[in-house]
């Protein structure tokens, strides 16, 4: 009789600090678990001299996360834009910083950071993001519309530099291509070659042609047959009329 009341002491004591220890497990588990106060945004300048804003996270649980970075919008409607979004792999206690560019960077601009850790935070960063001055430049499309546009203008300034060297051949293919038209041969008067309405070795001139010669040989015997048939008709009729 004199142990019992022993164990049960001892059984009390036990369990005191079986629920202790799950009391202190607890506490550890939620206080490593990951939330969005281990999540910090700021506007700051890069090396570079750009404006970024640079995320910090300190989750001790070393759960990955992804941060977005969106342009609040003076509009009623689609008020924001999304403009960047970067991964947290490996976060650590002693925390790990990410650079979201903004694209823009003007005094005012007011910008909104959300944080996707798995299936513990879905939430934004408070307070949101705004930009006090202007002296970062911005980053990103304005560097490379800048270059695009400077490749643009030497693409363009290339092509201008081209005619000059192609001028000095074309004035000097004009002179050979008149000095060639010049120099053909103009056809001699009673020649064998065509002239130029195309009718064969005729002469322009006097009108008469190589096949002058023949008609009139033609026309000389048919006006000497035409006389002797009118001298024959006419002593003909002088003997029928003695």
């Amino acid at each position: 009789m004199s142990r019992s009341p022993r164990a049960a002491r001892a059984a009390r004591v036990m369990g005191t600090l079986a629920a202790s220890a799950v009391l202190a497990i607890g506490a550890a588990h939620t206080a490593l678990a990951c939330s969005i106060a281990d999540f910090s945004a700021a506007a700051v300048c890069d090396a570079d001299g750009h404006g970024v804003i640079q995320v910090t996270d300190k989750d001790a649980s070393g759960t990955p996360a992804t941060v977005s970075l969106y342009l609040q919008l003076n509009q009623p409607i689609n008020n924001q834009r999304l403009v960047d979004t970067q991964k947290i792999e490996h976060p650590t206690a002693q925390g790990v910083t990410v650079d979201l560019n903004p694209q823009t960077w003007h005094a005012g601009v007011t910008f909104r950071v959300h944080v996707e850790a798995g299936d513990l935070v879905d939430d934004d960063i408070q307070p949101l993001v705004v930009i006090q001055d202007e002296t970062c430049a911005a980053a990103g499309p304005s560097a490379s519309s800048s270059g695009s546009s400077s490749a643009s203008s030497e693409a363009s300034a290339s092509p201008s530099d081209r005619p000059s060297t192609s001028s000095p051949s074309s004035s000097s293919s004009s002179p050979s291509s008149s000095a060639s038209s010049s120099a053909q041969p103009t056809p001699a008067r009673g020649g064998g070659a065509p002239s130029a309405a195309g009718g064969g070795t005729a002469l322009a001139e006097t009108g008469g042609s190589s096949r002058t010669p023949v008609i009139g040989g033609v026309a000389a015997a048919l006006v000497l047959a035409g006389g002797g048939i009118v001298l024959g008709l006419r002593r003909r009729t002088a003997t029928r009329s003695h």
